[in-house]
């Protein structure tokens, strides 16, 4: 049983979208607003009830293959339809209830520059890779945490089905995978971080896998749990105390230059568990300007923020 509470004010201005809005959706003003207040009201209460989590994304490298676009910035500041990739992105977080956002920034690292977000600087951008840039947030890794490349978009939908996962490492896999190189010839399917999954279970990540043997990709978001998060770092440290910077480690040439699915290739060699959370669709890598035109496309259709 609802009521009608007609004592709200609203800000003309806002009334004013509010009403342009609804008359898009062929939807009756005041009951548009009702519906947004439900859903903001929703979202409260998830952020109440559920256990506080991290997000770090990782954003310090360059983009060979966009210099064109990111000369005076990182390629996660490239706009689509008007939002830039890390704006889509935190605001997606921060609809899933997540505040606590740590940005790694390396190249260009001034650009980037948003109140109410953690910075770490890593410095060597460009000689190292994605896991020690990732290690350079370590200090951060207190408990719960989810680590995103900075150069995806996706829909909360993909973030919401992650945070359900109670394993202690998780990642996230497209089991639809191959669709999205169709017509995309300047990002080959070679290059993909591939899965191979067996009873639940990843056994096999990394670019090296064959096409045929995959049974997804890996789209460059995971989870950790207070668990996982101190096995990470136990076993980091472990590793570069052994190999230092500059011996191979799994499909990279040396440490230095690892990979995140590198690590977790490691983890699963030890026989940790690693969780697939499946996926079909729903996200969007951007890596070439083919990309960047499909998703122009793709945000105006889709609940990409």
């Amino acid at each position: 049983m609802g009521f009608t509470q007609r004592n709200i004010e609203i800000d003309s201005n806002v009334w004013n979208k509010l009403k342009s809005e609804a008359m898009k959706r062929n939807k009756n003003v005041r009951g548009f607003a009702g519906e947004i207040l439900t859903d903001y009201i929703k979202v409260i209460g998830r952020k109440d009830k559920r256990k506080k989590i991290k997000a770090i994304i990782l954003a310090a490298g360059m983009s060979s293959r966009l210099m064109e676009l990111t000369d005076d910035k990182p390629k996660c500041m490239i706009e689509v339809n008007g939002k830039t990739i890390l704006q889509r992105q935190i605001e997606i977080l921060k609809e899933c209830g997540i505040d606590d956002i740590i940005v790694i920034r390396g190249y260009k690292k001034e650009a980037i520059n948003y109140t109410g977000v953690k910075y770490v600087y890593n410095q060597n951008y460009r000689r190292n890779n994605i896991l020690e840039s990732l290690m350079h947030a370590e200090s951060e890794m207190s408990g719960d945490f989810i680590v995103l490349y900075s150069d995806i978009l996706f829909t909360r939908d993909v973030v919401e089905k992650l945070l359900r996962s109670k394993s202690d490492i998780s990642v996230v896999v497209d089991r639809d995978w191959l669709s999205n190189y169709k017509d995309r010839s300047q990002h080959p399917v070679e290059e993909a971080e591939k899965v191979i999954v067996k009873n639940g279970r990843v056994i096999k990540i990394g670019k090296l896998i064959k096409s045929y043997e995959a049974g997804g990709e890996f789209i460059g978001m995971a989870k950790f749990s207070s668990r996982g998060s101190n096995m990470l770092k136990n076993i980091y440290r472990e590793l570069k105390e052994k190999l230092g910077y500059n011996s191979p480690f799994h499909e990279a040439a040396v440490f230095e230059k690892a990979y995140l699915t590198d690590m977790i290739q490691e983890m699963i060699n030890r026989n940790i568990g690693v969780a697939p959370i499946n996926i079909s669709g729903g996200w969007i890598e951007l890596d070439t300007i083919e990309d960047f035109q499909r998703a122009e496309k793709v945000t105006k259709e889709c609940d990409f923020q």
